[in-house]
């Protein structure tokens, strides 16, 4: 069952997109952050998911070797529906996953549990989930280090996009300074052509000059 699509999703993937994250290379910073998830949760698999229009793409993911499935299919999909934490203790139990293509065949998820990635302004990009192939439950402490794991994933996001974000203001001003500098250099030799017609001028002027005086 294809879960329904947030009410602000024509912003939620604008926002999401001017993350620049989708499709980027491993970093340490998420994968460290995937790794606690599932040593804390004691899953076998964890993932930083990122819910774009037709797919789901893992930022980092530990215990699967798939960079991405269709949205169609996806749990998280569900989860960014939800403002706290969406948990399935069996998911051939429950009427909007057993039929699921992940569930019937590899990995074969039971349990799910997703913590949603939630921008400073609201939307919801992806999760934060761990995921085992037997039904199961999450400790309440198990779900606060979910939800507080979230919450860096998302200061790191924003770090990232603030950092691209100075480079490209860089990278602008260097372009701007570069066409001020050509503006001027382009002025100087106009004014060094403006001086040197000037001073090829004056001869002739003092020549006009002395045959009439003569």
């Amino acid at each position: 069952m294809r879960a329904p699509a947030p009410k602000n999703e024509k912003k939620r993937l604008k926002v999401l997109w001017e993350y620049g994250v989708l499709d980027t290379v491993p970093e340490e910073v998420f994968d460290d952050l995937t790794e606690l998830a599932a040593r804390i949760c004691e899953a076998p698999i964890a993932l930083i998911t990122l819910v774009d229009e037709e797919r789901q793409w893992f930022k980092s993911k530990v215990g699967v070797t798939l960079n991405e499935t269709s949205r169609e299919v996806s749990f998280c999909a569900h989860a960014i529906n939800q403002p706290e934490l969406f948990i399935v203790p069996d998911a051939t139990q429950d009427q909007r996953f057993a039929q699921n293509p992940l569930v019937t065949s590899d990995p074969k998820v039971r349990f799910y549990a997703g913590a949603p990635l939630v921008t400073p302004d609201g939307y919801a990009l992806g999760t934060l989930c761990v995921i085992d192939k037997v039904p199961r439950e999450l400790r309440p402490d198990q779900k606060q280090a979910l939800r507080i794991l979230a919450r860096h994933v998302v200061s790191q996001l924003e770090l990232r996009r603030r950092s691209h974000q100075l480079a490209a203001a860089a990278r602008q001003r260097q372009g701007m300074q570069k066409e001020l500098d050509q503006a001027r250099a382009e002025l100087a030799q106009a004014r060094q052509h403006l001086r040197q017609r000037r001073a090829k001028s004056r001869p002739s002027q003092r020549s006009r000059r002395s045959s009439r005086a003569k």
